[in-house]
């Protein structure tokens, strides 16, 4: 018999409730016990960001977290983004810079994005291209990636607080 453990969570605002076994990733219990399939495995080691989430208002990879460790978490995952069928600005600014391919990475380069956005001080292109690269795309090159968070991060905080020090912004890609 399988050993299973009631996990209550709160995803995007909805308090939901799943069993899963103590050894069962977050990505997987996000997935296949609660429904929510926005959240993309990856890697299944930490390393390309796919899986990528918000937890208790800080970006974490939901494959190198088991579920029983979220138990009363406060997550936040794609699928909370858009809001009364609009899509978030951030999700908007990706669209207009042609900062999405596949689309397979999108989900968690957003979320990277919104934690880089909302929880650093530092918004410089230079920054913006550090922070993002925890999550690994192989398709866009990451130009329009970077140009789309620069802009996310003015329209939040403003263009004073996104220093614009490294004038050769896309020739680093």
């Amino acid at each position: 018999m399988t050993d299973t453990r009631k996990i209550t969570v709160t995803v995007n605002g909805e308090r939901l409730t799943g069993a899963a076994e103590p050894r069962m990733l977050l990505v997987d219990f996000l997935r296949d016990e609660l429904r929510r399939t926005g959240t993309h495995v990856g890697c299944e080691h930490g390393v390309c960001g796919a899986c990528t989430v918000i937890i208790d208002g800080d970006a974490a990879r939901s494959c190198l977290m088991f579920a029983v460790q979220a138990d009363g978490a406060e997550i936040s995952t794609i699928e909370g983004l858009a809001a009364n069928g609009e899509m978030h600005p951030l999700q908007k600014l990706f669209s207009e810079h042609h900062a999405l391919q596949c689309g397979f990475c999108t989900p968690g380069m957003l979320m990277t994005a919104m934690d880089l956005v909302h929880n650093s001080k530092d918004h410089s292109p230079e920054a913006i291209r550090t922070g993002m690269s925890a999550a690994l795309c192989r398709c866009t090159g990451y130009v329009g990636i970077i140009e789309a968070v620069t802009e996310y991060a003015r329209q939040v905080h403003g263009d004073a607080a996104v220093a614009d020090r490294d004038s050769g912004e896309n020739s680093h890609g």
